[in-house]
């Protein structure tokens, strides 16, 4: 879904980057790995650390900060001094990419290489493609 992604990124002030701690495997503890462990493709897209106010050196803290006082704990709940500036251009790109899957007729896929490729290509079927 990379090629999605960088069209839908066009335009936007945002930018795609790497998954800063790969090492902790949030990846595979998300909701949606259930889907990706049968092939099928999905974005995993977050907000990021990179703030408006306070760059990068920012968001680290307040994420680690969060980490290690709120995540799935007690203290883990909405809070009124959350600043939502970044929400509206998050949500405009989820749009965008809902919008070009809906409207494409090609079944994405993993790319060449990627651990779920070989799943996915085991579901496809000459009938539907993928």
């Amino acid at each position: 879904l990379d090629a999605y992604l960088a069209r839908a990124l066009a335009g936007l002030s945002r930018s795609a980057t790497p998954d800063p701690s790969p090492q902790a495997g949030f990846y595979y503890r998300s909701d949606h790995f259930s889907l990706a462990k049968r092939g099928v493709p999905m974005f995993n897209l977050k907000l990021g650390l990179d703030l408006v106010e306070g760059g990068r050196e920012r968001g680290a803290a307040m994420e680690a900060d969060y980490r290690a006082s709120a995540y799935h704990g007690p203290d883990d709940e909405f809070s009124e001094s959350w600043d939502w500036r970044g929400v509206i251009d998050h949500l405009d790109l989820q749009f965008r990419l809902g919008r070009m899957l809906a409207d494409s007729i090609a079944w994405p896929n993993w790319n060449a290489g990627d651990e779920f490729r070989r799943i996915r290509d085991a579901s496809c079927t000459p009938a539907g493609g993928c």
